[in-house]
């Protein structure tokens, strides 16, 4: 089997990594919400129709219109790393050492560097339900989240697909309360994704690799309490390419090399849906 086959038949298996350790990958579209354009751009479905109007007995039906189109946008960024392995380190490749390099830097580096760069993208998306507060007891989380749910419900935000991403700490809160308070809230939503803090900021700062590798916190931005993401608002989706080369034809060593290379859509918001985020961030300091 050659590199070119290797590197076939190991994507599909890092990309059930990513998807595993991905708390985002809930929101990834299909391919009946976005598929992949030209030039660094991609296709999204978008849906919308005209609300009742009267019917006439003479002239019939109001003549409204229901649209479907394909909205083109462009990826929000690539990403890549060139990781290497020496030869008498991993004397069979692709075995032990080198799959277990690769997988770690998708599940250690690739998967929380997504994640947190989709709910910054989604949480600073203009027109979006916001507020800032600082939730120090499990009564204040529960007051936030019912805030949240009366906002939702009152839009008329669809119920069923209502995903909630929140801190452990904050879970945490709830959790110990263990009231039929806490229960009943969090029975508002229909998935909740207990998501470390460290990938839950309202901005954050993309490293070039020159100087510095990975994310952190943008000096403007703020932790986040939670976010509530209805299932149809928002579409993720990230496209993922490998290549290997052996040591023999490694031109700048003699290295087991792994070229990895991400274009990520990090969150697309439906204009037309706002209403269906919510995020509550913690208040600067």
């Amino acid at each position: 089997m050659n590199n070119i086959e290797l590197s076939t038949v190991y994507l599909p298996l890092l990309d059930k990594v990513y998807k595993q350790a991905s708390k985002t990958a809930v929101l990834e579209g299909d391919e009946a919400t976005i598929k992949r354009g030209d030039n660094g751009e991609i296709k999204v479905a978008k849906l919308d129709m005209d609300a009742l109007g009267d019917f006439d007995r003479k002239s019939g039906y109001t003549k409204g219109s229901t649209t479907f189109r394909w909205e083109t946008i462009r990826y929000d960024k690539e990403r890549s790393q060139d990781l290497r392995i020496d030869r008498l380190d991993n004397v069979e490749a692709l075995k032990l050492p080198f799959a277990k390099l690769s997988s770690e830097f998708i599940r250690t580096k690739v998967v929380p560097e997504t994640d947190a760069a989709r709910i910054a993208k989604i949480a600073g998306t203009t027109g979006i339900s916001t507020k800032a507060e600082t939730l120090e007891t499990g009564e204040n989380v529960i007051a936030a989240l019912r805030a949240c749910t009366n906002k939702m419900d009152e839009d008329e935000v669809d119920k069923e697909n209502r995903i909630l991403f929140i801190t452990p700490t904050n879970k945490g809160l709830i959790d110990d309360l263990d009231s039929y308070k806490s229960k009943d809230v969090l029975s508002k939503f229909s998935q909740i994704i207990e998501m470390p803090q460290s990938r839950m900021y309202t901005k954050i700062e993309l490293k070039d690799g020159k100087t510095e590798f990975g994310y952190a916190k943008a000096a403007d931005g703020n932790e986040i309490n939670f976010l509530c993401v209805e299932r149809s608002a928002a579409v993720v989706h990230m496209e993922q390419f490998i290549k290997y080369f052996t040591p023999d034809e490694d031109q700048d060593g003699d290295d087991n090399v792994f070229k990895y290379r991400n274009n990520n859509l990090y969150g697309h918001v439906y204009e037309n849906k706002l209403a269906g985020v919510y995020c509550s961030y913690k208040t600067a300091e």
